[in-house]
This record gives structure tokens, C-alpha cells and sequence, in this order.
């Protein structure tokens, strides 16, 4: 599997980040396609309820991982709120709890039976709602080192991030992929409690605007960094040190 990473740091051989590409979407549009033409089938239902549903949270995965690997890149761990190697077990692990929740819902869903259906509809909001609330404690989280270690900069002249660590930047993309999947999730949550009946869920351009759209720009946030770093020749062969690579995982 392909994927793109943001620059690599001197103290680490691998890249800060890796970004699933979006096939996942893109097999859950698929499916939507088919959909339209077959609606009686259930099998291209079920893929795009599943496939479009689901993909953010291994946006979200990817998100969580940069912050640990950034906290342990710049020399100071010790300003997060929580332990910098526990950062990136946390928040997957709930990430992943998240998406299990969502896929599960998302199958009931698929049910010809009314109360099923419901139930389904039910499950995938509480993971929603989930996902919203672990992504704003990791909001949190990455706001109070960001602010923790801009001070200490301040105050301690000496203290030098090691060279390649653009750290400010790399939050900032965080915090603007961040936004954009959970704006995103509320969205979805908003159409979830209207009901396949809702104003939101009976017409096509929400789906279109508030997901696709969005994760579209999700991944053009991400890969600014890799595209602004070739353009200027930053992109070295084999993963040099302080480099953007281009890898596979």
C-alpha cells in the first residue's frame, strides 16, 4: 500500500508520518455507484455504507500516530499532558474501538427489518459521537503541548529542536485535518438522527459536499508538505535524513 509521510526527523530513520491513500473511499463510491443503478441489490448498499463511513477514522489513525512521533521527535515528551508513548496506544486504540463500532452499526443498518435497521442507525451514532469526543480531547491534547512548548522556547534560549523538525508546521496541519474530519463527523451525526428519511439523507449533494469534499481536502492539507518539498528539491532517495520520502507500508 502506498503512502505519503510529512518530513522525516534526524532521530528517526522512518518517516514522521504515513497517510492511507483513499481506496477505501473510493471502493465506497463505487459501490454507490452500482447502487444507483442496482437499488435492490444489497451488496453495493452495504459497501457504501461501510466504506464511506468508516474511512475517516483511518485518517484519524494516522493523525494520532504523527503527534506521538512528533512529541518524541522534538526532545520534549515531558510537556504533553499525557505520556508521549502512551499518546499514539491511546487514541488508536479508541480509534479503532470507534471503527468497529461504525462497521458493525453500518452492517446492522443493512437490515430489510425496520427495528434492526434502527438499531444499526443507533450503533453508528454512538460511534460517532465517540470519535468526536476522543478527537477533541486529542485537540486538547495537542493544544497544550503546541502552547507548552512555544513557552518553553521562550524561556530556555538554549533549547534547540534538532534540525528537520518543523514542528509548528506539523501541528498546524493537524490541526487543520483534524477540523475538517470533525466537522465532518458532525455531519454525518446530524444526518444519522434525521433518519434515511432526514433532509439530509434523502438528497445526494450532503454526501458529495460534507464528505467527500471534505476528505478531499483532508488529503490535499496532507500532502502539501510532500508537494511544497519536491517542488524545491527536498525529496531525497532512500529516506535520507530531514528528507520527505514517498514510501510503502
Amino acid at each position: 500500500m502506498y503512502a505519503t509521510s510529512l518530513p522525516s526527523f534526524n532521530r528517526q530513520k522512518r518517516p514522521l508520518t504515513r497517510l492511507p491513500p483513499p481506496p477505501v473511499e473510493a471502493i465506497g463510491y463505487i459501490g454507490r455507484a452500482i447502487g444507483h443503478s442496482e437499488p435492490k441489490i444489497l451488496g453495493p448498499y452495504l459497501i457504501q455504507t461501510l466504506f464511506i463511513l468508516v474511512a475517516p477514522a483511518l485518517f484519524a489513525a494516522t493523525i494520532y500516530m504523527t503527534l506521538g512521533r512528533l512529541m518524541l521527535a522534538t526532545n520534549a515528551a515531558s510537556l504533553s499532558l499525557i505520556r508521549a508513548n502512551w499518546v499514539t496506544k491511546i487514541f488508536v486504540i479508541g480509534d479503532v474501538f470507534t471503527f468497529f463500532i461504525q462497521a458493525g452499526g453500518g452492517g446492522i443498518m443493512a437490515s430489510t427489518d425496520a427495528d434492526k435497521a434502527k438499531l444499526g442507525q443507533n450503533v453508528v451514532l454512538g460511534g460517532l459521537f465517540l470519535q468526536i469526543l476522543i478527537f477533541g480531547f486529542f485537540v486538547l491534547v495537542a493544544a497544550v503541548f503546541h502552547v507548552r512548548l512555544r513557552k518553553q522556547r521562550k524561556l530556555v534560549k538554549e533549547m534547540e529542536v534538532p534540525v528537520g523538525v518543523e514542528w509548528e508546521k506539523t501541528l498546524a496541519v493537524l490541526y487543520l485535518v483534524s477540523g475538517l474530519i470533525m466537522a465532518r463527523n458532525i455531519v454525518r451525526v446530524v444526518e444519522f438522527i434525521g433518519g434515511r428519511e432526514g433532509p439530509l439523507l434523502t438528497v445526494e449533494w450532503t454526501t458529495y459536499v460534507f464528505d467527500a469534499l471534505f476528505m478531499a481536502a483532508t488529503m490535499a492539507v496532507w500532502l502539501a508538505p510532500y508537494v511544497v518539498g519536491l517542488k524545491r528539491g527536498k525529496v531525497l532517495a532512500g529516506g535520507a535524513e530531514g528528507s520527505t520520502e514517498l514510501g510503502h507500508v
